[in-house]
């Protein structure tokens, strides 16, 4: 199937019929899969699919610790009050 790449403000994109929609359930999101000379979209039906069970996992093994603190050392919450 042969589309036309449209200008969308200073950026271009790739429009999609409804029918392709429909067909291959395509709803607000897809996954673009760059390999070998050509795109792949896939679409995204749950974005956070399996997370909580990854969650639960990391929970188990222990590993679900802040990388990052909540609050830096340098950081002054009197400023918002």
């Amino acid at each position: 199937m042969e589309t036309a790449i449209i200008k969308i403000g200073n950026s271009k994109g790739l429009r999609l019929s409804k029918t392709i929609l429909e067909r291959y359930n395509i709803k607000d999101k897809v996954e673009m899969i760059l390999e070998k000379g050509q795109i792949i979209l896939r679409p995204i039906d749950k974005p956070r699919k399996n997370w909580e069970k990854a969650y639960e996992e990391m929970r188990a093994n222990n590993d679900d610790e802040l990388l990052v603190d909540d609050v830096f050392d340098d950081e002054n919450l009197e400023e918002w009050n």
